[in-house]
């Protein structure tokens, strides 16, 4: 069943949304999740990896937030290795169709329905995929960017990743981009070395300058302004809800951390252990999408009214 669907179910269609036959365990989160959200909105959401498996984009890593596989590019290498610079766009080049073609699931619309509501006043994402956009939420902070758009280091040009991919294919016509079945959430596969080693990369079409997705990377800082307006966010929210993420990396982490520092309650939605569970108020092992949308059952539709958009 879709958030939209969701919305509207009768309290006691919340088993069947945790997957058909009732369930004490699942429905106990949902009913602590819906009590949590009721008591605290507006929240301000954190989401991760976790987020966006069901649009078939996966996660980095395992239940124990040890990697699934090798750690993606760092900043430092990307820019100073043209090796390793031009091993990442092959491989990116290669695996964007399948980010591209992702869709929300239902994890996204939930969230996008308790925005509506008012329950939901700023969702953070560590997600570079867009997803959160692309089933109409309006309140989004990407945290890490966006894998869609290219940024040239030089000048400062910013190009459609589209425009990029048809550079791309310009330069490699012998490299075709069909996405594999097996991909990372930035989109990284992996290749042949042969294929990588002749791979060319095009430089900026306005000043042959370098070219880079414009999210961060590893060993990169999030700007310091992204930051502070998140921040600020959480400090306008009654609480803060944490939805698919390990919080491994620091520069979500510390958001959890700062609403321990200062007594905000905390809830956290994830499939395996967090950095913060020993923070949170609240800790729900399960499926992000069943448990969200069990939990919007449970609420009362006119359990608040839209808050106003800032201007």
């Amino acid at each position: 069943m879709s958030a939209s669907a969701a919305a509207d179910a009768r309290p006691d269609e919340a088993d069947a949304l945790l997957g058909g036959e009732p369930s004490t365990a699942p429905l106990a989160a949902a009913r602590a999740l819906a009590a949590f959200i009721r008591s605290n909105a507006p929240l301000l959401v954190l989401t991760g990896a976790g987020c966006s498996t069901d649009s078939g984009i996966p996660d980095y890593r395992d239940r124990d937030g040890h990697w699934k596989r090798s750690e993606p590019i760092r900043y430092q290498r990307f820019v100073r290795d043209p090796a390793a610079r031009r091993r990442y766009w092959a491989r990116s080049y290669v695996g964007w169709p399948r980010v591209a073609a992702a869709r929300p699931n239902t994890t996204h619309q939930t969230l996008t329905t308790l925005e509506g509501r008012g329950l939901v006043s700023q969702i953070v994402t560590q997600n570079v995929d867009g997803l959160h956009q692309r089933a109409g939420a309006r309140r989004v902070l990407d945290l890490h960017g966006r894998l869609d758009v290219v940024d040239c280091l030089d000048c400062g040009l910013r190009l459609s990743r589209n425009r990029v991919q048809a550079l791309l294919a310009s330069c490699n016509p012998h490299c075709a981009p069909v996405a594999p079945e097996q991909s990372a959430p930035d989109g990284d596969v992996l290749l042949g070395d042969a294929l990588q080693a002749d791979f060319r990369v095009p430089d900026c079409p306005r000043c042959e300058g370098m070219l880079k997705p414009a999210v961060v990377f590893f060993g990169e800082n999030v700007p310091k302004p992204r930051v502070a307006h998140a921040m600020q966010q959480l400090e306008r929210a009654g609480g803060l809800l944490v939805v698919g993420s390990s919080l491994t990396v620091f520069s979500g982490y510390r958001f959890c951390r700062r609403a321990a520092q200062t007594g905000q309650p905390m809830a956290l939605l994830n499939r395996g252990r967090t950095r913060a569970d020993d923070l949170g108020a609240l800790k729900l092992d399960g499926d992000c999408a069943a448990t969200l949308a069990a939990a919007l059952a449970l609420l009362s539709p006119d359990a608040a009214q839209p808050a106003p958009l800032a201007v």
